[in-house]
């Protein structure tokens, strides 16, 4: 027998147990007729959310930042994150760091587990970032790399033994970097879990259809389960946003993202428009590895290229704000200085073009996007030629997994718009967009050491230390100041909804479901 084999057989009585008592309750339940997440009383409820499918339904393969608000239905993770980015208990109800801050334990929920029915314990989740940090497809390696070691102290206390000091890690596990799948799962069919996730989330799948749709039910085990009141759950690729608000309508789906000029269409149609904060930025990424911006003077001329307020009032149609970082103004990671640094100035940006040997129309670039960016290509067209540089615009079209394989992985783009949403700390985030495996790092593995220098002194750094927000403000312009890449205007969630729909859950970083409840 092997030694997970073994691992499963040693816990099978427990597990037993687990399952009679779930048999049980749920026996208890079909006796008692039109039992629902609402009460006896109610009605089975169903929301039908359009949104994107993940790029994986396995967090260890998942590739974008995105990925967490559809990763995290059929997902718990090991902490959670409050509208103020304050670290809560969730399959871990609660942590501590060893006094010399290198060793964080974990104390997990007893009686946890998957909806495969195996228990959710230390060993489970040692396994789990076992395999972030070693399978070669794995996209946590990074942002696990301070991890040297997992392990399971007992059958609730797990402990991260770490390469240094890094006060960074209850926050960052509570995103898909700590979203535990079940390991027998991966044991079994490591390949599967990226088409059918195994978690222990508010909900288990029962559909999945690639490009197209997911669907789940409430799973009674989660361990928040009360807060859920959604018994089937429906998720779908967002519509063309000409036809989103008459979707709504007709109940074809009851929440989605609106595009800011859809706003007032929207409210005139008697539909809830929800506007809140987000930690969305969009950007133009550019890549230096790729002619002409391995010039230095052609990536100078490019900072003083962009107008973000025609962004903010064309795209946002004025929600959203100029910024020149990854992070939004009022986040404690943005860094007022970085938006000094470079303002629009198209004869300057000129004037460097000139430097660099390219006159009026010498210089003709490709822009990417992915279809729902178009307008903003459009933008970024129109203002490149007015600094002389011709530009063609190929677009990728939705639900295609060509963005993350060309882009993403391939890093083929000369220029791509693209955006951050944030992710649950800001150097989980820092390393995605500037890092040197970072996803959105275009220019990878280019990272400077002063950037990388910076980042360590982010997570040396207690959270509530006073200089805290210094060390990671400090972080902000290095990255900026190390990459090609320009950062161009935030944007908050604008969000479409069925008036049968009510109490949204929207932290800046991700949609969570609990609270949320539908009228039939």
């Amino acid at each position: 027998m092997s030694t997970t084999a073994s691992r499963f057989a040693a816990r099978a009585v427990r597990t037993a147990a687990i399952i009679t008592a779930a048999t049980l309750l749920v026996s208890g339940c079909a006796a008692s007729s039109g039992a629902s997440s609402g009460g006896d009383d109610a009605q089975p409820t169903t929301l039908r959310w359009a949104f994107s499918l993940p790029t994986s339904w396995d967090p260890v393969t998942s590739r974008t930042g995105n990925d967490i608000n559809t990763v995290s239905l059929a997902y718990a993770s090991l902490t959670q994150i409050d509208k103020d980015g304050n670290v809560l208990p969730s399959l871990a109800e609660s942590w501590k760091y060893s006094d010399d801050g290198k060793n964080v334990t974990f104390t997990l929920r007893p009686d946890l587990v998957f909806t495969d029915g195996t228990p959710l314990d230390a060993e489970a989740v040692k396994a789990f970032f076992e395999r972030g940090k070693t399978q070669e497809d794995s996209f946590l390696k990074d942002q696990l790399a301070t991890v040297d070691t997992v392990s399971a102290d007992s059958d609730v206390d797990v402990t991260l033994h770490l390469t240094g000091v890094d006060y960074q890690i209850p926050a960052l596990v509570a995103g898909r970097t700590g979203a535990i799948s079940s390991e027998k799962a991966a044991t079994d069919d490591v390949a599967k879990l990226s088409t059918w996730p195994v978690g222990a989330g508010p909900f288990k799948i029962t559909e999945f259809v690639p490009e197209s749709h997911a669907t789940f039910e409430k799973n009674p085990d989660y361990w928040d389960a009360d807060n859920i009141h959604i018994d089937t759950f429906e998720l779908s690729v967002a519509p063309d946003p000409a036809t989103l608000v008459a979707g709504i309508q007709s109940g074809s789906f009851d929440v989605a993202t609106l595009p800011a000029a859809k706003i007032d269409e929207a409210k005139a149609s008697g539909l809830t428009v929800t506007v809140a904060p987000s930690l969305a930025v969009s950007d133009v990424s550019i890549n230096a590895n790729k002619a002409p911006f391995d010039d230095p003077k052609v990536v100078e001329a490019f900072r003083y290229a962009f107008d973000r307020q025609e962004f903010v009032d064309v795209i946002t149609q004025g929600q959203g704000a100029p910024t020149s970082q990854p992070f939004p103004e009022g986040n404690p990671a943005y860094n007022p200085e970085v938006d000094e640094l470079w303002s629009y100035d198209p004869d300057k940006a000129k004037q460097l073009l000139k430097d660099a040997g390219y006159g009026e129309g010498d210089l003709t670039i490709e822009i990417t996007a992915a279809s729902f960016s178009e307008q903003g290509a459009e933008i970024a067209q129109s203002q490149l030629a007015k600094i002389g540089v011709n530009s063609t615009i190929s677009l990728v079209p939705p639900g295609s997994s060509t963005w993350q394989s060309e882009v993403y992985i391939a890093k083929n783009p000369q220029l791509a718009i693209d955006g951050t949403i944030g992710r649950e700390t800001p150097v989980q985030n820092l390393l995605a967009v500037y890092g040197p495996q970072g996803i959105m790092n275009l220019s990878g593995p280019n990272a400077s050491d002063a950037f990388l220098a910076a980042l360590q002194k982010v997570r040396e750094t207690p959270l509530d230390d006073p200089g805290y927000q210094a060390a990671l403000q400090d972080a902000v312009k290095a990255g900026v100041e190390q990459s090609p890449t320009n950062y161009i205007y935030s944007s908050p969630w604008i969000i479409a909804s069925s008036p049968k729909v009510s109490e949204l859950n929207l932290l800046p970083s991700q949609f969570r479901w609990e609270d949320v409840t539908v009228t039939q």
